[in-house]
């Protein structure tokens, strides 16, 4: 079957669906599922834009709610991750994963489904050390810290997912698992993304959590994006025992969506012929969830998850084939995942705006079912219940706004080696948000460029490219043919790139007096900045 992958949506629905509406009038090639790696940007309405994590400017209301609404409908099976840039709240209403709006569905924190008999799997988020080991407390409204790191990825994700012992044929993060770039054309990156060279020469750039799973699930693909920038890898994972056949990782991370941008990749990946065309759980995942129930957390404080150090009674839960047997009977046989797609929230009416409107903490339905159904804990209302206690007892119920670096030094210490000597302490993979005023008032939000009248774009084709059957590259200086574009366009849009970084470095450096009115970030996210705003008055 076929499916396209994008990269950071940023909310521009109809433009990723027109292009592939596009690519069936033009080659008649129609995608049978679209995977999208993240900031995805569910934005129903306004209270949703003031739990997105972005500067005040990148507030826009874009197309989201129209789908939401039911004015439009996705044209095809739509399956996303979260990443950095989210309507937090929204995205927190399922947990477990669930539908946004009707034929959209999120993976939840971390999830695996089922296609036409192709596993996916994601984990939404990015890494961000100091919170790793928290419990998922975060709740709206959210403060300063909590609209950060509620997309901050868990260490019980990457446990839950380590305990999946069937083979997976495609995984999605949104930020890269780190070392990736060792396994591709990195001189090419580089040329591209200059500023990338300092953490890809020290190995900090990416998640440590997602190489580990990456290491562990060996998946046929794994797709990623957060960075904007194209770049396909190969690897190969040693084998763990005599018996064990040699597996490979087909890498992709995908750029942003874009006008005049290659963001959509169309491969073709195998399946099963008698297989429905119905999303559909994962049993092995779901006997999973239920294994490993008692260990939800839903507290602040930093915890371990069990391994096999003398200290638990038990590490291990990865599940039985008779477990999965039993799930299987408990659905009858029947995976397919119920459309249960349901309002929760008012949507956005661009004839009566409501810039005031206040986000809620809202329990989904659809969340509700899935609990009841297979008995698991529903983290929203263990949440709303550690509140009202906290209330009851009298215990104050702010939450500290302190900002702490990325090596964790206000916590024990991480589990994932984060010295980052010689670079700054702000995490490798992370946009910051101080720029222009990133820690203002929440409330702040835009609703323009008006739905009705939205900023014009030509569709080009160049946003679309049909993967071969392998995008095997196996040295630095072996890439697909992608590659071959960005060499000869490499120059130009790297001096592009440094003018850019250069009006972005003098616009934040300070006033007249070089008095500095905000934190600097770093040189690789002012780029990254700088480019999206060249971008948008392209």
């Amino acid at each position: 079957m076929k499916v396209a992958v994008a990269g950071c949506c940023h909310g521009a629905l109809d433009k990723m669906y027109e292009t592939l509406e596009l690519l069936q009038r033009r080659h008649n090639v129609r995608p049978d599922l679209l995977l999208c790696c993240g900031d995805f940007q569910a934005v129903r309405n306004e209270a949703d834009l003031r739990c997105m994590a972005v500067p005040a400017k990148y507030r826009h209301m874009q197309t989201f709610y129209r789908y939401y609404s039911g004015e439009k409908k996705a044209p095809v099976l739509t399956v996303f991750i979260g990443g950095n840039h989210e309507a937090s709240n929204h995205l927190q209403e399922l947990p477990y994963g669930g539908w946004v709006a009707p034929n959209i569905y999120y993976l939840g924190y971390a999830g695996v489904v089922r296609f036409r008999g192709v596993r996916i799997g994601g984990i939404s988020g990015i890494f961000k050390s100091h919170d790793y080991r928290k419990g998922h407390f975060e709740c709206p409204p959210y403060n300063q810290q909590t609209i950060r790191s509620a997309y901050h990825v868990r260490n019980i994700e990457v446990f839950k997912l380590k305990q999946l012992k069937r083979p997976i044929d495609i995984f999605m993060s949104h930020d890269w698992p780190r070392s990736i770039y060792h396994y591709g054309n990195k001189k090419q990156l580089l040329k591209m993304k200059s500023f990338f060279r300092q953490e890809v020469e020290s190995n900090t750039l990416g998640s440590p959590a997602a190489s580990e799973l990456l290491q562990h699930l060996k998946p046929t693909y794994w797709f990623s994006a957060h960075l904007h920038v194209k770049f396909a890898a190969f690897m190969q994972h040693e084998a763990n025992s005599k018996d064990e056949l040699p597996k490979a990782t087909k890498f992709l991370a995908l750029d942003k969506c874009l006008p005049h941008r290659d963001f959509l990749q169309i491969i073709d990946v195998e399946h099963d012929p008698n297989a429905g065309d119905l999303l559909e759980y994962d049993a092995e995942w779901i006997a999973i969830l239920k294994a490993t129930n008692s260990l939800v957390n839903v507290t602040q404080s930093s915890w371990n998850m069990p391994e096999n150090n003398g200290l638990h009674a038990k590490w291990d839960y990865s599940v039985t084939e008779e477990a999965i047997k039993e799930v299987l009977e408990e659905l009858n046989h029947d995976l397919k995942i119920p459309c249960n797609f349901t309002l929760t929230a008012a949507c956005y009416d661009p004839s009566k705006p409501q810039k005031n409107m206040e986000p809620v903490h809202t329990i989904n339905p659809q969340t509700t079912e899935f609990c009841a159904q297979f008995g698991l804990t529903d983290i929203n209302d263990r949440i709303q219940q550690a509140k009202e206690e906290s209330s009851g007892r009298g215990e104050c119920e702010e939450e500290e706004e302190e900002e702490m670096d990325s090596t964790g030094s206000a916590e024990e210490p991480s589990e994932y080696n984060t010295d980052n000597s010689g670079l700054s302490s702000f995490n490798p993979d992370e946009i910051m948000l101080d720029e222009e005023g990133g820690d203002e008032d929440l409330s702040t939000c835009s609703v323009d460029p008006s739905p009705d009248h939205p900023p014009e774009f030509s569709t080009s084709f160049s946003d679309i490219r049909v993967m071969p059957d392998s995008m095997a590259v196996s040295s630095d200086d072996a890439m697909d043919s992608n590659n071959e574009e960005l060499e000869k366009s490499g120059g130009s849009r790297q001096g592009e790139e440094k003018s850019s970084t250069e009006r972005s470095l003098k616009r934040i450096g300070g006033d007249e007096n070089g008095n500095s009115g905000v934190k600097k970030i770093k040189r690789r996210n002012q780029a990254i900045y700088a480019a999206e705003d060249e971008d948008k008055t392209d």
